[in-house]
């Protein structure tokens, strides 16, 4: 069987022989990557490696490569939203196992080990502002996945009947999808410190998480039922933008993902910090020490 070839109209590659978007070469990309959201957090992950040996910005993708206790690695910013999930995963996994010369996929497979560092909002009152959670469940609000082939194989479809029945899902929205996050690399970086959540990765950040501005809500009670709902022994924890594409197209793509966000708001208690910095630090610290030995 020939190697299946990608059409430069579906691949874009620059001359530089980057690829389009991150502007990175299959040269640069590490097998461990840190993701965070801002482009400003990345010199703070950057300042934990022990040499860089690269930095590119592209638009809100900023990456530095570097080296951890001999290991290479990298952090890279995605920017909000899930949309641009789908940018960064899909031309992640093209870097590694795409041939940009004879634009074929490469006959052995590559594993990525993905990270991704965030802030979030809990949905429940027992989660204190700086509590770390893992997304060990997302739950994807912004419809990324249900593009693409095999998604009910990666899904709970149990878990997300469940959530559609007890919400009233509104027909308008996107059907949410439930991804695990990589088993091993949630026990690796969370060990027993970390809450394991189930984590909604929302398609904005007013209306689509229950913010009320000067637009009314079509849906005022959405975050009062998700805060009721259980399916066994789960809850929902969380609320973020991202953990679900990446969780979702990383398991199609066969990567390894998690997310891990610090509480920075409780939207049930109405309260909130803005000075998160130093519960982010600590956490980008304990995530690199346990990521790379």
């Amino acid at each position: 069987m020939q190697p299946k070839r990608i059409e430069p109209s579906e691949l874009i590659i620059n001359p530089d022989g980057s690829v389009f978007h991150l502007h990175l070469t299959p040269e640069q990309l590490t097998d461990r990557i840190v993701l965070v959201g801002d482009p400003g957090r990345v010199e703070l992950v950057a300042s934990f490696f022990d040499t860089r040996d690269f930095e590119v910005q592209s638009r809100e993708f900023r990456t530095i490569g570097g080296t951890l206790r001999g290991e290479r690695i990298m952090c890279l910013s995605h920017g909000i939203g899930p949309d641009n999930i789908d940018i960064v995963i899909n031309e992640l996994d093209a870097l590694a196992n795409i041939d940009f010369n004879t634009r074929t996929v490469k006959p052995t497979h590559r594993t990525l080990e993905m990270v991704r560092i965030g802030t979030s909002g809990a949905l429940q009152p027992d989660l204190p502002v700086g509590t770390p959670v893992i997304a060990t469940k997302a739950i994807g609000f912004d419809g990324v996945l249900n593009y693409y082939a095999g998604r009910n194989e990666v899904a709970d479809l149990g878990f997300e009947q469940a959530l559609c029945s007890h919400t009233g899902w509104n027909p308008l929205w996107a059907r949410p999808y439930v991804v695990d996050a990589d088993e091993e690399l949630v026990s690796r970086i969370g060990r027993t410190d970390m809450v394991r959540g189930n984590t909604i990765s929302a398609v904005g950040f007013y209306g689509p998480q229950g913010r009320e501005l000067r637009l009314p809500l079509a849906n005022p009670d959405l975050n009062s039922r998700i805060e009721s709902f259980r399916y066994g022994d789960r809850r929902i924890t969380n609320y973020e933008m991202e953990s679900a594409p990446l969780q979702g197209l990383s398991r199609l793509m066969g990567h390894k993902a998690m997310t891990v966000c610090s509480i920075i708001a409780n939207r049930m208690n109405h309260n909130s910090t803005p000075n998160y910095r130093t519960a982010i630090e600590d956490l980008i610290s304990t995530v690199l020490n346990r990521l790379v030995p």
